[in-house]
């Protein structure tokens, strides 16, 4: 079993990487083809790192109740919103984008359900 302070390390560089990426300029990114515009796929990019985030916050607590739960999902909510206001005002080629918010909080939502089978079906 990993110890807590392991697993908060581990989502601690998490959060670290995902925050660097967030706040680099837009012309960081390579440009997108028309195949990613077509499926948005910077939408499934936040989808799936508001996914693991959620889900690693909850690993990291080891989260059994709700309210541990619905907090982890509001502050990652809100943190979302923070970077897309972030990008909006300091980050050059970078915009504040309700699709990429949507995203962040649909993936968030999706972490913390992904918690809660894992929780549910996980071996003793």
């Amino acid at each position: 079993m990993i110890s807590a302070g392991a697993r908060s390390i581990i989502l601690l560089l998490y959060f670290i990487g995902i925050c660097i990426l967030f706040f680099l300029p837009g012309n960081a990114f390579p440009k997108a083809g028309s195949w990613m515009a077509a499926i948005h796929f910077d939408k499934w990019v936040h989808f799936g790192l508001f996914l693991l985030l959620c889900f690693l916050s909850c690993w990291a607590v080891q989260a059994k109740c709700s309210n541990t739960m619905m907090f982890i999902l509001a502050a990652a909510v809100l943190y979302g919103i923070v970077v897309e206001w972030v990008q909006h005002q300091f980050i050059a080629n970078r915009s504040f984008d309700v699709g990429d918010w949507a995203a962040d909080a649909a993936g968030s939502v999706a972490g913390i359900l992904a918690w809660r089978v894992y929780k549910k079906n996980r071996p003793l």
